[in-house]
């Protein structure tokens, strides 16, 4: 006979089989998406550990150097070496695409939640609000807004924030309808709940899960944005490094030195594919067809 599961938040989740409590290590996107997230994180945030060259010091006798054992990325224009840049610029790249997703996240979830509960007028309103930044294309919001309040790391964060939050408005949104019709929701509010109470016992522990997949899987684009705008010379400005703008820096000497495009493009890369199949393991993991 198949055991039942506990309650949440019951204390006897412990006693679950090993093969339930463990069954995320099936799902074979969700640990190699991880691992190499957590190993991109590591190498950036542990950059003054793995390189002892200064990202911002210039050596004019070592300018457009190929890689080399002393400079395994090369060096750029002025004599940079690359690997700090790229190691250090991880660390503002990776900062801002997680910054910009949660300020998303929360701004958007908190939209949906309150127009899926409110309904009628209210939801309607804010829903068209939100399919009119959708309407416009790609980053464009974000390069509006960037534009309009200026070139700066935290107006980055806060351009791409805004852009994203709709698309998980709308996810929100219709999760909250679906399961403002189950019987014991109608039932709580028919008993008078209030809806700050409905909220936080039935909806959002229903919509939690469709929430964090969005959220995984929409870093790979907000990543996309930061490094694209950066390349735009209006994310984190000269000398800081970034990744998208020592792509940038490398453009105009891409026929020279093809190498200061191409390691923070690799970079990029890795990053985005580790998280969007990460996105993939965590949908299959908190589908629960797959309990």
């Amino acid at each position: 006979m198949r055991q039942l599961e506990p309650l949440p938040g019951s204390d006897v989740d412990e006693s679950l089989p090993p093969r339930r409590r463990w069954r995320w290590l099936r799902h074979r996107n969700l640990v190699w998406g991880g691992a190499v997230f957590v190993l991109l994180l590591v190498v950036s945030f542990a950059a003054p550990v793995l390189t002892h060259f200064n990202p911002l010091s210039v050596d004019p006798l070592s300018t457009l150097q190929k890689p080399s054992l002393i400079h395994l990325f090369g060096t750029d224009e002025l004599g940079r070496d690359l690997v700090s840049r790229v190691l250090y610029g991880g660390r503002y790249t990776i900062f801002a695409s997680l910054a910009a997703m949660t300020l998303g996240v929360v701004g958007g979830s908190l939209i949906g939640l309150i127009a899926g509960i409110a309904g009628g007028s209210v939801d309607m309103v804010l829903m068209r609000l939100m399919d009119l930044i959708l309407a416009f294309p790609g980053i464009l919001p974000a390069l509006a807004i960037t534009t309009i309040l200026g070139p700066s790391f935290t107006n980055l964060i806060i351009a791409i924030g805004f852009s994203s939050a709709p698309g998980y408005a709308r996810i929100v949104e219709a999760g909250t309808l679906q399961v403002k019709q189950l019987v014991y929701v109608e039932a709580a509010e028919s008993s008078g709940s209030s809806r700050w109470h409905i909220i936080r016992k039935h909806v959002l522990p229903n919509v939690f899960s469709l929430i964090v997949v969005a959220a995984t899987t929409g870093l790979g684009i907000t990543v996309l944005s930061v490094a694209a705008l950066g390349f735009l010379g209006l994310g984190v400005q000269p000398p800081t490094p970034e990744w998208g703008s020592i792509l940038n820096e490398g453009r105009e000497n891409i026929s020279l030195a093809w190498w200061i495009s191409l390691f923070p493009g690799i970079f990029i890369t890795f990053y985005v594919i580790a998280v969007s199949i990460m996105g993939d393991g965590l949908r299959d993991l908190l589908d629960p067809m797959n309990v």
